[in-house]
């Protein structure tokens, strides 16, 4: 296997990272990215094998499992009751109970509010110019899910700033002062949403909370601690990829001037799809292995973990035409942005509906849009985002 170096921290990678999965692809099926020790791939082949393959998850193998320190106990206590870090019968259990209250017909029912929160956000913005991740992208995917969730919509500042602690776990270049913040964002976030649990079985609502509560499987409901991070996950994990991508999906559009008939309701899902392909909000998903397999002809043995190189997937030019170009009128194939098999995003749904009804509103409102500064993805590895994005209209 060859090894290929890469700081995840360089500035050049972090406003490109195409040109290092291009080169892991042209390497090999699997190549050592030496400066995580870890084996990745970048092949659309193989990582949707490998998404798919139930010898391979998310949940370490008991004697393989790293150490918790004692200071962070309070992060993974959480981490340990979410469906994306659990496999097998619990994790298919959590995931049946919670698709009882999130259902796609209770997601297609958003459509006229995601509209209506769209407009708002607009008819705020101030005159001439500003952030559009500040005025647009950030505060409506988080006023959506408080309102979702059934929690007071003036608790978005707060949901937002404990989300952005927590995601922090996960980036390249974590620093102690990075797991001190986690820590209380999460003890802070399960505060909150012990409360609210509490006022929900008392008084139970039309609302998310309200549904998981309810939500039974074969006799069994989800617990209080399951429930919480079930909420805290679909708050940061949905949340997050939605900013991201609606921030990087508006620099393309931009960019590549692809004007407003490309959001069409004909059109739509197409142009979303595109962009959920070309410039996904995550890069990288890692898996355990839990018993001898070959995968791509390379051997991996219990306890070994590998990286899967989503966003490098999705520039396959095997599946994909000239890959590296944005072209929403391509044809509608799978892509790895919301993963594949077992652990695909629970949220997808949701974000779907979010952009395919948001991004038309924006462009329709504002017609002029334009970018005023080149955008600059933010340090965030293995997330991409950026750090702003300054338009005028």
């Amino acid at each position: 296997m060859i090894s290929l170096s890469q700081s995840p921290l360089d500035p050049a990678f972090v406003q490109n990272p195409y040109p290092f999965y291009d080169r892991v692809r042209a390497a090999g099926a699997f190549v050592h990215w030496a400066d995580y020790d870890l084996p990745v791939t970048a092949r659309a082949t193989v990582v949707g094998a490998a998404l798919r393959d139930r010898r391979l998850g998310r949940e370490a193998p008991p004697e393989c499992a790293p150490p918790i320190p004692p200071h962070l106990a309070p992060f993974y206590a959480v981490e340990a009751h979410s469906m994306l870090e659990l496999d097998g019968p619990r994790h298919a259990r959590l995931r049946r109970l919670v698709l009882h209250a999130f259902t796609t017909g209770r997601i297609a029912r958003l459509t006229p509010e995601i509209e209506a929160l769209a407009h708002q956000m607009i008819d705020r913005m101030p005159p001439g110019g500003d952030d559009l991740l500040d005025a647009f992208a950030r505060p409506l995917p988080v006023i959506l899910i408080a309102r979702l969730l059934g929690v007071p919509e003036a608790a978005a500042p707060d949901l937002l700033a404990w989300s952005n602690a927590m995601v922090g776990m996960y980036q390249a270049g974590r620093s102690p002062e990075t797991e001190a913040a986690a820590v209380r964002a999460t003890e802070a976030f399960v505060a909150f949403l012990h409360d609210h649990v509490v006022r929900k079985r008392r008084a139970p609502a039309d609302d998310l909370i309200s549904h998981l509560i309810a939500a039974e499987e074969a006799g069994t409901h989800l617990s209080p601690d399951e429930l919480i991070a079930t909420c805290i996950l679909l708050l940061n994990a949905g949340h997050e990829a939605t900013v991201h991508t609606i921030g990087n999906g508006v620099k393309t559009l931009l960019e590549t001037g692809t004007g407003g008939d490309w959001l069409t309701p004909a059109r739509i899902e197409g142009t979303v799809e595109e962009i959920l392909r070309a410039d996904p909000p995550l890069h990288l998903f890692t898996r355990w292995v839990y018993e001898e397999i070959e995968l791509a002809g390379h051997s991996f043995r219990r306890g070994d973990r590998i990286g899967l190189l989503l966003a490098g997937a999705n520039r396959d030019p095997g599946p994909w035409e000239d890959p590296a170009a944005f072209r929403p009128g391509r044809p509608v194939q799978t892509n790895f942005a919301f993963g594949a098999g077992a652990h695909f995003c629970i949220g997808a749904p949701l974000a779907r509906l979010e952009l395919t009804t948001a991004l038309p509103v924006l462009f329709k409102r504002l017609p002029d849009l334009r970018l005023t500064e080149t955008p600059r993805y933010a340090n965030l590895y293995h997330f991409h985002g950026l750090e702003r994005l300054m338009v005028t209209y």
